[in-house]
């Protein structure tokens, strides 16, 4: 073949593959992309599988706070009813320990022990003069200022505690909360704008209830820094504390006295 110049050769290059006689390139195979589409397919499909296991016929959407709702109701009654197994038990060693009582000395020693701290301990029921605290959450945010959160607006496990803690200081003789009596070991604590005390719920108003003498319990009440903050907040937005003294009763301790920790005193 005879080239007389650069530009003519590749003329007739290009007519050759044009006209389709210059042999085509190998296309080169993927293996990796051959491998791929099946893993993504065989992960999709396993994807959609677990999707409609887990909506079981239903919209993953779906609104489920009926069902909650009704877990938490379910949950309510099963300790309820071991309550009262518990306290049906609590009746029938009483009563064994009073017929033992009667002819063994030593138990009726012990009995008659223990029946001089009932009082003491929490586990009567009294009556006196005393000081009842309300506290509430606030209403709903657009009635109140624009600029509050929804943390401005309920009760939190701090106030309950400032309540608590400055009416023990005031010298509280015996006290409740949501007429459950408390002692002073008794924890008070809250998930979201609810009570959580000795494994039940509460929600707002929370009342607490102490016996002993209003003028003091008042005066410790005006002195706390964590009522005094709360009360700040009912002015700025609209939050609930009632302070009223009468007579008031408290009930008796009704849960475990299982001693859980204990430490030597010094």
């Amino acid at each position: 073949m005879e080239y007389t110049s650069g530009a003519t050769s590749w003329q007739k290059v290009l007519r050759r593959a044009a006209a389709g006689l210059l042999p085509r390139r190998p296309r080169q195979r993927r293996p990796g992309w051959s491998i791929g589409v099946p893993l993504i397919a065989a992960a999709a499909g396993l994807l959609f599988t677990t999707s409609a296991t887990t909506a079981d016929g239903t919209a993953l959407r779906e609104d489920r706070r009926p069902q909650l709702n009704q877990l938490i109701e379910d949950r309510r009654e099963q300790v309820a009813a071991s309550e009262r197994r518990a306290a049906t038990l609590r009746g029938e060693v009483e009563q064994r320990t009073n017929t033992l009582a009667g002819s063994d000395a030593p138990i009726k020693n012990q009995q008659n022990r223990a029946q001089g701290s009932l009082q003491a301990a929490g586990f009567t029921a009294l009556g006196g003069p005393g000081v009842t605290v309300e506290l509430n959450d606030a209403p709903q945010l657009d009635q109140t200022q624009s600029d509050a959160s929804n943390d401005d607006l309920v009760v939190h496990q701090g106030d309950v505690q400032a309540v608590v803690n400055a009416l023990w200081a005031g010298g509280a003789e015996a006290m409740s909360i949501m007429n459950v009596r408390v002692l002073t070991t008794s924890a008070v604590r809250c998930v979201g704008n609810t009570l959580l005390l000795h494994g039940r719920v509460y929600s707002p108003p929370f009342k607490i209830v102490a016996i002993g003498d209003p003028a003091a319990l008042q005066q410790a009440l005006a002195s706390s820094e964590g009522v005094r903050l709360f009360k700040d907040a009912v002015d700025d937005y609209q939050l609930g504390y009632k302070e009223t003294v009468s007579t008031v009763r408290v009930p008796a301790f009704e849960d475990s006295t299982s001693l859980r920790s204990a430490t030597v005193p010094k």
